[in-house]
């Protein structure tokens, strides 16, 4: 089951994700398409987003903020994920992601 939005590296693993700034709750909207749709309660402003999105995807994947970075896209919507996590294989990482 291979998703564009997610891709393997000698790290871990590397995320495509589309970010929507400022709703009303932080979640994954879709992960259809090329990248990982993911609404933001936190304002595009001083890196909050950015610091949003890092927090809610390692809560999602039980890590520690360390093991996940944003390698591209610091101010934009589309941003490239960087997750240290090597030993997990891709289908536990998608369905934690993708838990509710």
């Amino acid at each position: 089951m291979t998703k564009e939005w997610l891709s393997r590296t000698n790290a871990g693993y590397r995320i495509a994700v589309q970010v929507s700034p400022n709703a009303k709750k932080t979640e994954i909207v879709s992960s259809d398409g090329e990248a990982l749709r993911i609404r933001l309660q936190a304002p595009p402003v001083d890196g909050k987003a950015n610091e949003a999105l890092v927090q809610f995807i390692a809560k999602k994947l039980r890590t520690p903020k360390r093991n996940v970075s944003i390698t591209h896209g610091l101010s934009a919507k589309h941003k490239l994920l960087e997750i240290g996590l090597p030993d997990i294989p891709e289908e536990e990482l998608e369905k934690q992601l993708l838990s509710s």
